[in-house]
């Protein structure tokens, strides 16, 4: 049985038809309601501008935030941290371990 559903999407008021697997629909649906919020936000805060702009300053603003939660959650600073305390501690180990010789 084929899990894809067939949805219809409003992005700042034009419909996209997708197709996208049933656990994925109120993820996309909350995403376009996102959207939608940011580019109200901006059309009642610069009315002079298109469409297109808001769109574009809405993703702008979105892709910021996505690459800093992609960097948040870097574990590298802690792995080096930890690599580096084991290290210490073998050496202190072994350096106490010859103390005791």
């Amino acid at each position: 049985m084929d899990d894809k559903l067939s949805i219809r999407v409003n992005v700042a008021d034009r419909y996209y038809p997708l197709r996208v697997d049933r656990e994925d629909e109120e993820r996309i649906r909350k995403a376009a309601k996102l959207i939608n919020e940011k580019v109200l936000q901006y059309k009642q805060r610069y009315n002079d501008k298109d469409v297109q702009d808001f769109l574009a300053m809405a993703s702008l603003q979105y892709v910021i935030k996505a690459l800093e939660l992609e960097n948040s959650h870097d574990v590298s600073p802690v792995t080096d941290a930890v690599s580096l305390l084991d290290q210490k501690l073998e050496d202190f180990l072994n350096n106490d371990n010859n103390n005791e010789e």
